[in-house]
This record gives structure tokens, C-alpha cells and sequence, in this order.
């Protein structure tokens, strides 16, 4: 997979780490460098390790044309899409730049008082403070075998 730098049309690409508590509602403030992307809506999931997915609509348009391509016949295919879709709301940021999250992604992502908001290029992962710590360390151990695998495929 050669790096593609991403088009005028998608210019800002998400990256950076930062911590934010839930309020009492279930609100998250979103970082304000991502504000401006996602402010025309967005679509919140499930994601993978344990995290949630935020993407911008036009990315989680991309995504869905990906998911909706796959074979239907595969079991794995079908799964997948299920896992991404049920779980998927629309939503907008407030006036205070703040999500609401639904009781069943914040208990899917174990979320407690303070969330992890780490851009990774096209969405924002939101993990809880304590779980992205752990995957932290464990991935940073992990660098260098990372890098050398990446490199096998081409990165």
C-alpha cells in the first residue's frame, strides 16, 4: 500500500492524540483542529479494538461503498458489515463542539470519565483514557517489528 497524499477535496487529514472527559449527558468535545471537518455531520461506530470510529459523511460514504462491494456470500463480509453498521449514528457537532455519545457505543468502548481522541489520517479513534494507554505501550514496544513488516508490503 504506497502512501497517497490526500486530494484538495480532503486536505485536512486527522492526526494527533488528546484527552477529554465525558460530561454527565455523554458528551465528548471534539479537539478543535477537527472541528471544521466535521461540522457538516458526521457518522459515529463501532470500531476495532475496542474503540469507536468517528468519520467524516463523506468518508463514511467511501467506506460503505468498500463494505457494500464485498461478496455477500462470505460470511466474514457479512459480519463485518453488520458489526460497522448496526452500530452506526449520524451526528452532529453542538455549539460547544461536542458529540453525544449513545449509552451502547460508550459501553461497547468501556468509556469512563476521560476519552482518548487520536487522529488516525481519515477518522478519529475515541478509546477510554485507561484501555489507549495500554495499547499505547503495547504498540510502542512493537515499533520497530511494525515498521520491518510494513516494509515487506510495500510502506
Amino acid at each position: 500500500m504506497k502512501y497517497r497524499p490526500r486530494d484538495d477535496k480532503h486536505s485536512n487529514m486527522f492526526i494527533g492524540e488528546y484527552l477529554h472527559g465525558l460530561d454527565a449527558k455523554n458528551r465528548l468535545a471534539i479537539p478543535a483542529k477537527f472541528r471544521a471537518e466535521l461540522k457538516s455531520g458526521a457518522v459515529l461506530t463501532r470500531g476495532l479494538d475496542s474503540c469507536l470510529f468517528l468519520l467524516t459523511k463523506k468518508d463514511w460514504e467511501k467506506f460503505m461503498e468498500k463494505i457494500s462491494g464485498s461478496p455477500l456470500g462470505k460470511a466474514d463480509a457479512r459480519g463485518f458489515s453488520r458489526f460497522m453498521l448496526a452500530g452506526a449514528m449520524e451526528v452532529k457537532l453542538d455549539g460547544l463542539g461536542r458529540i453525544l455519545l449513545p449509552d451502547y457505543l460508550k459501553k461497547y468502548a468501556a468509556l469512563a470519565k476521560k476519552a482518548a481522541i487520536i487522529g488516525v489520517n481519515n477518522r478519529l479513534e475515541i478509546w477510554d483514557e485507561a484501555k489507549w494507554a495500554l495499547y499505547k505501550k503495547g504498540i510502542e514496544k512493537q515499533a520497530d517489528e511494525l515498521a520491518e513488516r510494513m516494509g515487506e508490503l510495500g510502506v
